[in-house]
């Protein structure tokens, strides 16, 4: 079985690339902090939602960030999810034991925010339930950390600034991309003026037929739960593209479909009978067994007699209502343009971002995985798939920025090393996020993330599912989504 670190979010991504034990991160790549004061109170958490993406915060205040952070409560309907980080939090405190912390059905937030006196609701549960958690968190009296999506829809977006508004809570968004070096090296070439006045961006994103595939096997594959991958996985992007160039979406036109899984394309009907879910399925390239893996084993597959989620669904099934090839161009507020595209079913994954300027352009490569490899018609685990990336001379594992201004050569930017998962921002992210009072000086990139870079995010998703659905394009006013992107008054906020 494959072994994971308490921090991976995500057991079909690309694993890290391979580094020698004697790295260090690149200078300047990481904060510095002040001790905490002696006697100081631990903040106190609770885990709103204990599925797989949980398992990075319960890591962070069992580990590193415990001396500021202890955990309290868990928040979730199926208790055997909840039996399996309570167990690894026992054991995280030095003991054979569980640690038994204090456990609450989601009707029960608010008392459960009382009775364990909450400083911090973590928010790590289904997409669509984030907006009612978090609005219901802070009137409760708590601050959130929330994962991505902020939220799916418009109306999610009115749910948590009004909350916002009303009682001066805090909202913190994870995301972690923006602590990746080689992104925030890219922010840092636009924020000198290097490349002059961005004029338009183009940021192509690949998923591979492992990780891409994942998306339509579990809830992600209905568009009512995660906003479809517009909103799930591309308000990482867009957030990106937002900070990159300190700008803010207008208007938005989306073009897009389900055209490689589902039930209903050439892809299904070429590989004939589908078996329902992956567990206990051989020789097929598209399924996933839950056995391979003991934190999905544990979490999904001895946890599916609470409430019949399945984890390992068929990627080729009817009923999945989000699309896997996608197209979008959207209008920034100073000018510039984004044109981007999303594909779900690609042999390798990465992406490419170009950003052309008034003086010259840069360009950003990422290879996370550059292919995959059967053996006897099964993918093979993440790590041999590693080690053989390792191996490929065409298109190796890394990533490269360039920089060209007019009329002189191109040069290659140095990308510092990163610490932890999602290209080297996970562990950056996280000091941030428990840490952040402690900072000994400002960010001058401005990497921490709250409700409004959240509500920025979405709204190009939003936007871009509505001009799905009309074949229009939408201003990203005319969604009302409760406080104004940019200005004097998202400041007052």
């Amino acid at each position: 079985m494959t072994q994971h670190s308490p921090v991976d979010q995500n057991p079909t991504a690309p694993p890290p690339p391979v580094t020698t034990a004697a790295s260090a991160p690149g200078p300047g790549v990481v904060p510095e902090f002040a001790p905490p004061a002696p006697g100081r109170p631990r903040r106190r958490y609770a885990v709103a939602g204990t599925g797989h993406r949980a398992g990075m915060y319960v890591g962070a205040l069992t580990g590193e960030h415990a001396d500021v952070g202890e955990l309290v409560a868990w928040l979730d309907p199926n208790p055997a999810r909840i039996d399996f980080y309570d167990a690894q939090t026992g054991q995280a405190h030095g003991g054979a034991e569980p640690a038994r912390l204090a456990r609450y059905a989601p009707d029960a937030l608010e008392r459960m925010v009382a009775e364990q006196a909450v400083d911090t609701v973590i928010v790590t549960s289904v997409d669509r339930t984030h907006a009612e958690l978090i609005e219901r968190s802070l009137r409760a009296g708590a601050d959130v950390v929330v994962e991505k999506p902020l939220t799916t829809d418009a109306a999610g977006c009115r749910l948590i600034t009004d909350a916002v508004a009303d009682t001066g809570g805090d909202v913190i968004m994870t995301f972690n991309y923006r602590y990746a070096p080689r992104n925030s090296t890219l922010r840092q070439v636009i924020a000198d003026g290097t490349i002059g006045d961005v004029t338009s961006l183009h940021f192509e994103w690949v998923l591979d037929t492992r990780h891409g595939a994942d998306y339509f096997r579990r809830w992600h594959r209905e568009k009512a739960n995660s906003g479809g991958l517009l909103v799930h996985k591309a308000s990482h992007h867009f957030d990106l593209v937002n900070w990159w160039i300190d700008d803010v979406p207008r208007r938005v036109y989306a073009s897009g479909g389900l055209r490689f899984y589902g039930d209903r394309g050439t892809v299904a009907r070429e590989l004939g009978p589908r078996p329902e879910r992956g567990t206990g399925t051989i020789g097929d390239p598209f399924s996933l067994d839950l056995r391979d893996d003991p934190r999905l084993e544990a979490l999904y597959l001895r946890a599916e007699h609470h409430d019949g989620y399945l984890r390992d669904r068929d990627p080729f099934a009817p009923g999945i209502t989000i699309e896997d090839n996608l197209s979008v161009l959207v209008d920034y507020a100073r000018g510039a343009t984004l044109s981007y595209s999303l594909n779900a079913h690609s042999p390798w994954e990465g992406y490419r971002v170009s950003v052309n300027g008034t003086r010259g352009r840069a360009e950003l490569l990422v290879v996370e995985r550059g292919h995959l490899e059967l053996a006897d018609g099964r993918l093979l685990d993440p790590s041999a798939t590693a080690e053989s990336n390792a191996d490929d001379r065409v298109r190796p594992v890394g990533h490269r920025l360039v920089v060209q201004k007019h009329w002189q050569r191109a040069e290659e930017v140095v990308i510092p090393q990163g610490i932890g998962g999602h290209g080297g921002g996970d562990a950056i992210l996280l000091k941030d996020v428990f840490r952040r009072d402690l900072r000994l000086d400002p960010d001058p990139l401005g990497r921490a993330a709250g409700y409004l870079d959240g509500i920025r995010a979405v709204a190009v998703g939003i936007a871009a599912n509505e001009s799905l659905r009309t074949g229009l394009p939408v201003p990203v006013e005319d969604l009302r989504l409760g406080v104004p992107l940019s200005g004097d008054d998202a400041a007052r906020y």
